[in-house]
């Protein structure tokens, strides 16, 4: 390894850094109100985004492993957050759609989420914060036209 390499100066690492800052300081809201884990409030969320999805269709979009959605959702079904129905005439596949319990409780967490996104951008003008995220789009179409690259959510992608 090339001794000039210095890995807080690492794009790659200081996103990762970024983001499981930014995912832990989430987490402190929704663990305290409601109990949940990281994995389960990405459940929530992209239920409440999509409707009736599948553990398959959650794991492609929300970034989370299929053992650990799995357990998310077991989780969140026990709670009551989460309701579980067949989903296709063979019942090979099965729905996962909140319940009124589950939609409440977002009411709930997502104010607190969006705090916690303002708060992090707050001092950051208008023009900059456009360009950070003209750059994350461009990030993403990078990985978009690598083929070893995981392929991006058609849901997270930018509408023109």
């Amino acid at each position: 390894m090339s001794r000039d390499f210095n890995l807080s100066t690492f794009l790659p690492y200081r996103l990762a850094v970024l983001s499981e800052r930014v995912s832990r300081r989430l987490s402190v809201e929704y663990q305290r109100t409601h109990g949940l884990a990281v994995a389960e409030w990405r459940v929530l969320v992209h239920v409440q985004r999509c409707g009736a999805v599948s553990v398959r269709d959650i794991h492609n979009c929300v970034n989370l492993e299929k053992p650990r959605v799995s357990r998310a959702v077991s989780r969140l079904e026990s709670e009551g957050l989460v309701q579980k129905a067949q989903g296709q005439p063979d019942g090979r596949l099965v729905a996962i759609t909140l319940t009124d319990a589950g939609r409440a409780a977002l009411e709930e967490i997502v104010p607190a989420a969006q705090r916690v996104a303002l708060a992090l951008t707050h001092r950051i003008d208008d023009a900059d914060l456009a360009t950070f995220f003209r750059v994350m789009e461009t990030m993403h179409e990078v990985l978009d036209d690598d083929p070893r690259a995981r392929p991006r959510s058609a849901l997270d992608r930018v509408p023109d």
